[in-house]
């Protein structure tokens, strides 16, 4: 990252139109959005550059060797970006300069019952290339920094650590751990699930702990996914496998803490033979290419995402169940909606102006509210003991997937 201004003093102005707190994905994805804004930019954040990821293999490498180097450097955080994310990232420069072979399409989706009922959806039904694409977070994050370390207008302070944040009615100063102070007209805070700039804002609800853990890993499989991407509703969970290029499966089992820790303490044989079986041995025999890791589950939805000089994006506004796979989705909606705003302010020269932060919470209130709604719903629905609801949610599932035009009104929303 030497290109960009990596530390602030370089500069002579401390006083910037827009500081973006957080250079993850959904805040990096802003950034790169504002390139042609006019505005002035400032990306502060705490984690040291990345490495760079594996080299692209061309035809001619040995395959066993490039699928052995995959197999040792994958990334187990992984997600599925809707077409609709996916023509953002092309937009503002990032998509293009992603590795393909490390990038696999979901052709098919097949939802399973915990009674044998079945829900199918699949690209050629909805009149799209792909229902998602399935990438690893650090191939997608070091395409986005690689996208802004050729961005004129910002300042990368990074690695830097936030201190104080103040408000007057003109602007807001952020101060660094080392003392640096910066002034801008908007802050955006897109650092997480914990955000400080949520709690610096005075922006609070209490979270909804789903009582579940999200237990993730990959591996190999002996049966060719063929792009579908699985998911089953089951009494002790919900498990997804979902596609990974070659015959590799990632997976996300929400399951309660006690199963969560039951898992991790399985040897990669036994982790193996528990999600085949839970899997009913769809994918065949399986093999651990990275060990299983877990992060908890919980519902946040705010009263609000922007107050004074400050707006809020990605997991920053609102958390949900990973299920639907729609979190970074929405994050990234999150991101374009702000962007749009921002590069359509008219001759409005205060970027952090009280109206058009009323604005960007209006129009994202109910996309985020409708997806958590979604996820909540189906979390409960399944993850119940009740016979008769078992029997009607199982009715249902089935039901729906005879029903073409609902199922394609159901998977509009995630294809945005």
């Amino acid at each position: 990252m030497e290109n960009i201004a990596m530390i602030s003093a370089m500069k002579t102005s401390m006083q910037y139109d827009v500081v973006i707190i957080g250079g993850g994905l959904v805040g990096a994805s802003l950034a790169a959005a504002l390139k042609d804004s006019g505005l002035s930019l400032a990306l502060v954040e705490a984690a040291s550059p990345l490495p760079n990821p594996l080299p692209q293999y061309g035809e001619g490498a040995n395959e066993s060797l490039r699928d052995a180097l995959l197999d040792d450097d994958w990334d187990s955080r992984i997600y599925a970006i809707s077409p609709g994310s996916r023509h953002f990232l092309d937009q503002i420069g990032a998509w293009s300069r992603l590795n393909l072979e490390r990038i696999a399409p979901v052709q098919e989706m097949r939802v399973s019952g915990d009674a044998g009922a079945e829900l199918e959806f699949s690209a050629y039904q909805m009149g799209v290339a792909e229902l998602a694409c399935i990438l690893e977070n650090r191939a997608l994050q070091h395409a986005l920094w690689q996208t802004l370390n050729e961005q004129d207008n910002l300042a990368f302070i990074q690695p830097a650590r936030c201190a104080a944040l103040s408000f007057t009615e003109e602007a807001a100063a952020l101060t660094l751990e080392d003392g640096r102070i910066l002034s801008a007209k908007l802050i955006v805070g897109a650092d997480g699930r914990n955000s400080w700039v949520r709690n610096q804002a005075g922006i609070s609800a209490a979270p909804v702990d789903y009582q579940q853990h999200g237990v993730v890993a990959n591996f190999g499989c002996t049966l060719s996914h063929r792009g579908i991407a699985h998911q089953w509703f089951q009494p002790d969970g919900i498990l997804a496998l979902l596609p990974l290029p070659g015959s590799r499966v990632s997976m996300v089992w929400s399951v309660s803490p006690d199963k969560s820790t039951e898992l991790l303490a399985l040897s990669p044989e036994e982790l193996c033979e528990q999600v085949s079986a839970a899997s009913q041995y769809t994918l065949g025999e399986l093999k651990l290419i990275t060990p299983a890791a877990a992060f908890g589950l919980r519902l946040l939805t705010l009263p609000q995402i922007s107050a004074s000089r400050v707006a809020l994006i990605g997991d920053a506004a609102h958390n949900m169940h990973p299920l639907a796979g729609q979190g970074v989705n929405t994050g990234f909606r999150d991101a374009r909606q702000l962007a749009q705003l921002l590069l359509d302010r008219g001759g409005c020269n205060d970027c952090g102006n009280a109206q058009l932060l009323r604005r960007y919470d209006r129009k994202r209130k109910e996309d985020i509210h409708t997806m958590q709604a979604t996820t909540y719903g189906l979390k409960n629905l399944f993850c119940n003991d009740d016979p008769i609801l078992r029997t009607l949610r199982n009715i249902g599932l089935n039901a729906t997937n005879k029903i073409v035009p609902l199922k394609k009104m159901l998977m509009q929303h995630a294809l945005n």
